[in-house]
């Protein structure tokens, strides 16, 4: 496993993953006494905070979805008079709310996070309004049983005797997690990670009936999952390129406090990116990044890959030579040499012919030539010089070191570039050269 896949692993399973698991050791399995009133304090604790950090973290979404599970909870404890009901307004006020927090979820998953805007406040709010009056007006005294779609019986009832909860609200739920899935692996954001461990963690809490102790600890565990997520994001803005998602330079500067010898540096470069940019624009420049990074991220080797400026990426490998870590970079360059990245769009004006090709006097005129005639097609190709370095004799403090592979970096460009050069060899073989004219 690739630490790409590693990654995506680690950020989907934690820390909502980690958190469910601990909740459910405690709650279910009975690992350690809690009294009630410690749950009631964490449930209250939990949607507290979580309320304040979402908004001073302006994160509607999860503010929202918090205010889902409480008034959700709520009302299942209000209509069931703070029992499991079997039947009526305890067990209607289930039935809707058992639906209606899947399908909360799933609406708010695909809302654009927008802030608590007036017009977009409104309406989650109207939508949180239209909810509350539903389960309240069938959930009126003297209601004996819900609407029937509510308690639909699409498949046999004796294959889900284990359970409380109906089938739709069951279609529901395994709809909303595979599309909180499938968000999460499109943009491996902490949120859509913490909002599928939440909805996991308010369904455990119905199949624990809804309300009571253990319901109500699941349920502000699906609350700490949201809030979590918060605290994850707020980490990856600090130490984490919001573009490619790669560790930035932050993590860079505490990476190398950490680095003994022996070790070895990689510094990369896409070559001929400006004129890129100057061909694409922006925005397609911006795509090709993203591609790019997600191919340095798959280093073999162990090698931990940080952005550390516009198109200039730097590999860490802790415990590597120099020489150890040489195939691994020259897999790398070539696996980017044989990728192929789709245009999306097409050229900016400032690549479309006016009469007179004004970058033709330029001495980077044949790449820009060759750019444009790849704009024709919708594909382009990308190719990376990469500097290698490791401490000696002469480069023994890190800074050093990253001088020394930025020098080799140089030396790939000036060779050529889509070249690996490693500090050192050249001056290695002028010695060879003044040993054998000697």
């Amino acid at each position: 496993m690739t630490n790409w896949d590693k990654g995506i692993l680690r950020s989907l399973l934690w820390p909502g993953g980690a958190l469910l698991l601990a909740a459910i050791v405690i709650l279910q399995a009975g690992a350690v006494a809690v009294a009630p009133s410690s749950v009631n304090f964490y449930y209250y604790a939990v949607f507290v905070a979580g309320v304040l950090l979402a908004w001073r973290f302006h994160s509607s979404r999860v503010m929202f979805m918090l205010l889902t599970l409480l008034l959700a909870q709520r009302a299942m404890e209000f209509f069931g008079d703070g029992k499991v009901s079997a039947h009526g307004p305890g067990r209607i006020a289930f039935e809707a709310v058992a639906l209606l927090v899947p399908l909360n979820f799933i609406i708010l998953s695909w809302a654009r996070e927008r802030g608590f805007t007036v017009e977009a406040s409104a309406q989650r709010l109207g939508l949180l309004f239209f909810e509350s009056v539903f389960v309240a007006v069938v959930c009126r005294p003297g209601a004996g049983t819900s609407p029937a779609f509510l308690r639909a019986e699409l498949v046999s009832r004796s294959i889900f005797w284990w359970t409380r909860i109906p089938q739709l609200a069951w279609l529901a739920l395994l709809g909303a997690m595979g599309i909180l899935l499938r968000r999460f692996f499109v943009s491996r954001k902490p949120v859509e990670s913490g909002m599928l461990w939440s909805l996991a963690a308010a369904f455990l809490g119905l199949q624990a009936g809804g309300v009571g102790r253990v319901a109500s600890g699941y349920f502000a565990t699906a609350g700490l999952a949201l809030v979590s997520s918060i605290v994850e994001t707020t980490y990856l803005l600090a130490y984490h390129d919001e573009l490619t998602t790669l560790p930035a330079r932050r993590a860079f500067n505490e990476a190398t406090l950490r680095l003994q010898a022996p070790y070895a540096v990689a510094v990369v470069d896409i070559d001929h990116f400006k004129s890129f940019n100057d061909i694409y624009g922006h925005d397609t420049g911006d795509h090709v990044l993203r591609l790019v990074a997600g191919r340095f991220a798959r280093v073999s080797g162990g090698g931990e890959v940080y952005r550390v400026g516009g198109e200039e990426f730097t590999i860490l490998f802790p415990g590597k030579t120099a020489r150890e870590v040489l195939p691994h970079v020259e897999v790398l360059r070539k696996a980017i040499e044989d990728s192929k990245f789709r245009v999306r769009g097409v050229p900016e004006r400032r690549s479309v012919n006016r009469g007179v090709d004004r970058r033709a006097v330029s001495p980077k005129a044949a790449t820009a030539r060759k750019l444009a005639r790849e704009a024709t097609s919708g594909e382009l190709s990308v190719t990376v010089s990469i500097g290698v370095a490791e401490p000696n004799a002469r480069t023994r403090e890190v800074e050093q070191v990253i001088q020394a592979a930025d020098k080799a970096l140089y030396r790939a460009k000036q060779g050529g570039r889509n070249r690996v050069e490693v500090a050192g060899t050249q001056q290695a073989r002028s010695a060879r050269r003044r040993r054998s004219i000697a």
